[in-house]
């Protein structure tokens, strides 16, 4: 049992308010990869120009691009699993110890897991709708549109259907609630994430209390108030996380 994840235990235990921040860490440890790098989703779409996947503008001359893209990307959330940490969150949940979790995912893996409230800030892909009409359309139906059509096409009206996920050009969505939730946190728990994003990075310094950062790899402490932070931990989310919750059931049986 290592110290930080004692003392992670302990801030957890002593908490009353617990706010989550999850980052990309949280989904490959589920099976989804990250989108960049040599085993990344571009790669494996066979996409050369990525950065026009996410482009407003772009999606509305060739959505066929972010389609080929999501096509592949929904293969992968489909098949992934919650991982030991997502249901580790889902029972301080129901302890009444975390109040909720901000995700800058799109999978809806926390909801998959069992988590109630969840703030999706960069939207999600379990809903979809026409672009023209606003026709919804669930991720059953797109992902059965997708093996036949390119690009999806709305039934009612012809328009292309976009599913509810915050492209660039788009605000971030919950980020009045996203904030409020982590002013009254007395604990904020940074979990797969580098911090190197606005506005998510800048929420963890909103707490009163202690900051954790969980993140295999690099931490962007920029937006880190130094007296705030208690531990930052570069180790895997579930191996961490096997060892603090062991360590927590431990305390609260005294």
């Amino acid at each position: 049992m290592s110290e930080a994840a004692k003392k992670c235990a302990e801030l957890i235990y002593k908490s009353n308010s617990i706010a989550v921040l999850s980052g990309a860490g949280m989904s490959t440890n589920a099976g989804i990869p990250d989108f960049r790098g040599p085993n990344g989703i571009y790669t494996k779409a066979n996409i050369e120009n990525p950065e026009r996947i996410f482009d407003l503008d772009y999606f509305y001359r060739d959505p066929s691009l972010f389609y080929k893209f999501h096509k592949k990307f929904l293969e992968y959330i489909t098949k992934a699993e919650p991982t030991f940490t997502h249901k580790f969150l889902v029972q301080l949940e129901k302890e009444g110890k975390l109040k909720g979790i901000v995700t800058q995912n799109i999978d809806s893996l926390h909801q998959k897991a069992g988590s109630k409230k969840v703030y999706e800030i960069h939207g999600g892909c379990w809903k979809n709708y026409c672009t023209k009409c606003k026709r919804e359309y669930s991720q059953e139906e797109i992902l059965e549109k997708i093996n036949n059509e390119i690009v999806p096409r709305c039934d009612n009206c012809g328009g292309v259907i976009k599913p509810d996920i915050v492209f660039f050009g788009e605000p971030v969505k919950y980020l009045t609630e996203s904030e409020i939730l982590m002013k009254n946190s007395d604990l904020v728990l940074v979990l797969g994430s580098s911090l190197a994003v606005i506005p998510a990075a800048m929420l963890p310094s909103l707490t009163k209390g202690k900051i954790i950062v969980v993140n295999k790899g690099e931490v962007s402490e920029m937006y880190l108030p130094p007296e705030k932070v208690a531990l930052i931990v570069n180790e895997e989310l579930d191996t961490f996380f096997t060892q603090v919750a062991k360590e927590y059931e431990s305390l609260k049986e005294g």
